[in-house]
């Protein structure tokens, strides 16, 4: 495969992640939730909640839009690819972070579930191992970008 075809692949499966994720919190996240909570207060404010976390995962997906057309640059392993990638590692943290207070305060004030909490903390775990995985990933490129820079200024 070449670095111009990855590079169409990988938006196509990002403009894909998009639209499943769109169809997911206006769809599928509304219809479970005024299914588990019956109190439609509850529901809605879990709603607010986990639509505030798609925020974040929106913005992952531009800037892997960026890396991906780098990528189709012949740029794969730059310091912008880099910084790209931390900051990805960095969205992913704060999103863990906000499900993470938020389910804490939703339980504390009696708006939560013991199975919807403990769900939501497990997707709180998997936050904080892409974000810890995209650190590790960003330290990666970054070795390699300082790599190839030095290959190119060898004779």
């Amino acid at each position: 495969m070449t670095r111009k075809n990855l590079s169409i692949w990988l938006k196509f499966v990002i403009i894909g992640v998009g639209l499943c994720g769109l169809a997911v919190y206006t769809m599928l996240l509304p219809d479970v939730l005024f299914d588990i909570f019956p109190d439609g207060t509850t529901a809605t404010v879990w709603l607010v909640l986990l639509c505030a976390t798609g925020l974040p995962c929106y913005a992952v997906l531009v800037l892997a839009w960026l890396i991906s057309s780098n990528i189709g640059r012949d740029d794969s392993f730059c310091t912008k690819n880099a910084r790209l990638l931390s900051a990805i590692s960095f969205l992913a943290a704060g999103d863990a972070l906000l499900l993470f207070v938020g389910t804490v305060i939703l339980g504390a004030i009696d708006r939560s579930m013991p199975t919807v909490t403990a769900f939501a903390l497990l997707v709180v775990f998997a936050g904080v191992a892409v974000s810890i995985a995209f650190a590790a990933l960003s330290h990666l490129v970054l070795k390699a970008a300082e790599m190839k820079e030095e290959n190119d200024l060898t004779i």
